[in-house]
């Protein structure tokens, strides 16, 4: 163990969440959680629709053994979404390996929005991150994953350790999205331009569930970035929209989904965005 390790006993954690549509507004009428994970209360700074829940984990760090369980239930017409209160944070491991399993089912007509703020993997860290979606006939989601790859302002590289990476988009039984990836710290994928391409974060945004039209996606396309040299692109095909984010700043990196969220978000949701205002603290 390196001598600035956090010591901190391993955490298996789990929260399971139910939400459903009562009359005009969504409800969330299962919050069932062990160990440091919960939701505290659910939020309507809307309106009735949609319901907004942030998912605390009270440690703030997730370190090497620790395994967070996230299952998310939405009943049909149900519209949430779901962030967290702050930057997640990857500890370095002397060796075991540190998990988080986040499942979403979406009933028909449901929409959902999964916006964590930013995980930052230290370098040393054992890391693995699952996404699983399964969307009914008629559901939609929006979701964000931003990664930042080592502490740049602290000077550290993501120099050792590792990331594994899984995600899966089902559409009534369809899949429509899998993606699986392993990076490795110091590895030459980091500097690779099939990879992060020198850039210390990593940015996706998914939208399935819904055809893009060709106004909106050449707007998300006009999307611009005020960091210097970052790169981007989206792209669009049957029931789904991938954009792509890469450079240095998770501020920049979060303006530029902004901007596109602005664009998708009244397609997807049928609604204006508007930002939780926990991201503004």
């Amino acid at each position: 163990m390196h001598p600035s390790d956090p010591i901190i006993s391993s955490w298996q954690a789990t929260l399971d969440l139910g939400f459903e549509r009562r009359g005009e507004s969504t409800r969330l009428v299962r919050c069932a959680h062990h160990g440091p994970l919960r939701v505290q209360k659910a939020l309507y700074p809307e309106g009735p629709d949609p319901c907004h829940a942030i998912v605390l984990h009270p440690p703030a760090g997730i370190a090497g053994g620790d395994r967070l369980q996230i299952d998310i239930e939405l009943g049909a017409d149900a519209q949430v979404l779901l962030t967290t209160p702050g930057a997640g944070k990857w500890y370095r491991s002397a060796g075991p390996l540190a998990e988080q399993l986040v499942s979403l089912k979406v009933g028909a007509g449901a929409t959902a929005e999964w916006l964590p703020q930013e995980s930052i993997v230290f370098s040393g860290a054992e890391a693995r991150m699952h996404t699983t979606i399964d969307l009914a006939a008629g559901a939609r989601f929006l979701g964000l994953e931003t990664l930042c790859f080592g502490r740049r302002a602290s000077g550290e590289r993501f120099a050792r350790g590792s990331l594994q990476l899984a995600s899966d988009i089902r559409l009534d039984g369809r899949l429509l999205w899998q993606e699986r990836g392993r990076i490795g710290g110091g590895s030459a994928l980091l500097e690779s331009p099939i990879g992060l391409a020198g850039y210390s974060l990593c940015s996706t945004v998914l939208a399935a569930g819904v055809d893009i039209d060709v106004e909106t996606l050449a707007a998300c396309r006009n999307a611009s970035s005020r960091e210097a040299g970052a790169q981007f692109g989206v792209s669009a095909m049957p029931g789904l929209f991938v954009g792509r984010y890469l450079g240095h700043s998770a501020e920049a990196a979060r303006d530029w989904f902004v901007t596109l969220w602005q664009h998708l978000r009244p397609i997807i949701v049928g609604r204006e965005a508007v930002l939780p205002r926990i991201w503004n603290t």
